[in-house]
């Protein structure tokens, strides 16, 4: 029982492990996608790319001490024609707290719908971390595991040889008096699975790329793709990409009218479509 609890203990904290380790790399990406130019230098860009991630809204503004400050924001009572509060409150966790409205404050919103992006990470980090450990086990199954039937008196002893069997031996000693014809062992015959549940895995990955509005190309099985086909696929990631982007440019606009700076923001893309289209698959993309 002891040692039943202590496996179901490590699994679980692998599990953990892997959910976690898929959420935080989608919230760095998610964190990283955008580029914020001409900002005051008290404006903290990553706190603010993390308040819209979270809360889907964040505030910017001018304090009279501190000066801009973009932070999180409670939203309540009249709303305007377009469904925009009209008095806000800018908070922070240190306690500081700001009554504001439409005249000398903006709030910023995380994409078209004003909602968060952290729902979302988290669904697509729950599929792509059942498919992960799936892989494990599949590859664990690999070893041809066996139920092996014994003599009580020979427990001991087929369990330090399967521990050597378990632990990728290259041979396995066993003692001279072990009478094999008393051993019976039921193969379970585990199919291998890996390949395909890797194929589905980069199919997950690729539409949370998408929902990110960052460049990726998905195809399964085939060796080359024509450049429409290629082009045709990105068009998600295109519109993901704007439904965010776009609310942080009118976001900037707003800004610069009501306090005379200069920020904007652009999406901070390593690469152009064009460059996807050639050099995203082994072997190259044909033209149709």
């Amino acid at each position: 029982m002891g040692r039943q609890s202590k496996e179901t203990k490590l699994n679980v904290a692998r599990n953990n492990r892997t959910y976690i380790h898929y959420l935080n790399t989608l919230k760095e990406l998610a964190m990283s996608r955008f580029k914020w130019n001409n900002v005051p230098d008290t404006v903290d860009v990553r706190y603010l790319e993390m308040t819209l991630m979270y809360d889907g809204m964040a505030i910017f503004f001018k304090d009279d001490d501190i000066g801009y400050l973009g932070l999180q924001v409670m939203i309540g009572g009249n709303l305007n024609v377009y469904r925009i509060p009209i008095i806000r409150r800018a908070y922070a966790v240190n306690g500081y707290s700001k009554t504001l409205d439409e005249n000398d404050s903006v709030i910023i919103f995380n994409n078209t719908l004003h909602t968060n992006t952290i729902m979302d990470l988290e669904h697509f980090a729950l599929k792509l971390y059942e498919c992960d450990r799936t892989i494990d086990v599949n590859i664990k199954a690999q070893k041809t595991p066996v139920a092996i039937l014994c003599d009580e008196n020979q427990r001991l002893v087929m369990k330090n040889l399967y521990l050597q069997y378990d632990g990728n031996m290259p041979y396995i000693f066993g003692s001279k008096n072990l009478d094999i014809k008393q051993i019976q062992t039921i193969n379970t015959q585990a199919p291998y699975v890996a390949d395909k549940l890797t194929e589905t895995k980069n199919q997950i990955w690729n539409e949370a790329l998408t929902f990110l509005g960052i460049s990726n190309v998905t195809y399964q099985k085939k060796e080359r793709l024509i450049s429409d086909e290629v082009m045709r696929s990105l068009g998600g990631t295109v519109m993901s990409r704007y439904s965010a982007l776009n609310e942080r440019q009118r976001a900037c606009d707003e800004i610069n009218r009501m306090f005379g700076l200069d920020m904007s923001v652009d999406f901070q893309d390593d690469s152009s479509l064009q460059e996807i289209t050639e050099q995203t698959l082994v072997g190259g993309i044909e033209d149709e």
